[in-house]
């Protein structure tokens, strides 16, 4: 498979499109490892400092699926045919696409096949797919500042299991680590700020 930043480049910008494109168009650029693939193209409109309030909540659903057919075992994932004909106008591709291509450039710099009981051994798996399934559901929380870093979790984590590069996939679910930490303070202080002004109307109730 060629470096898959090259290989978006000619899908969304050297060959003829028209004026939609759908997940099932894209699908014949992943070859072999396309779990790994689906898990990086479906993050990186949210892993981008850009506004994708539209896709985050479609494509974490998704993300969710593949992820709990990764768990399982399965080789080959099944979309949903609702999701995978979805049209996306292709102008809004292409702006994700040329915002992420530098990022997916940084990361096949340093990528090479290494660590591979990371991505390939059923307890590597399941572990990996347990992660994006938690940060796919954290990405479609709509508080700003809970998608971001879920979504580059996954971005980074995808793009190990695209490239059995176990030590790229340890390094994004050391960043889905973070951002479960991160947001679960989040949650905690909201609750307990909730929990603490439902006590303050109590007593001013009372008084």
């Amino acid at each position: 498979m060629a470096k898959l930043s090259k290989e978006l480049n000619r899908f969304f910008f050297e060959e003829k499109r028209g004026d939609t494109v759908t997940l099932e168009n894209v699908l014949d650029l992943a070859g072999e490892r396309i779990f790994g693939f689906l898990f990086v193209i479906l993050s990186l409109p949210s892993a981008l400092p850009l506004p994708a309030p539209v896709i985050s909540i479609p494509f974490g659903i998704i993300m969710i699926v593949l992820a709990a057919q990764l768990i399982i075992g399965r080789q080959e994932p099944w979309l949903p045919e609702k999701f995978a004909k979805r049209p996306i106008k292709l102008e809004t591709a292409q702006k994700f696409i040329k915002a992420g291509i530098p990022l997916l450039q940084k990361i096949e710099a340093v990528s090479r096949p290494r660590l591979p009981f990371v991505c390939t051994t059923i307890p590597g798996k399941i572990i990996i797919g347990l992660a994006i399934a938690l940060m796919s559901s954290f990405m479609m929380i709509p508080i700003p500042g809970t998608n971001t870093l879920p979504a580059i979790g996954i971005f980074v984590t995808g793009f190990g299991l695209l490239e059995d590069d176990g030590a790229i996939s340890l390094g994004g679910l050391t960043i889905c680590a973070i951002a479960a930490i991160l947001i679960g303070s989040v949650f905690a202080a909201l609750i307990w700020g909730g929990t603490s002004l439902i006590d303050q109307i109590k007593t001013m109730l009372k008084g």
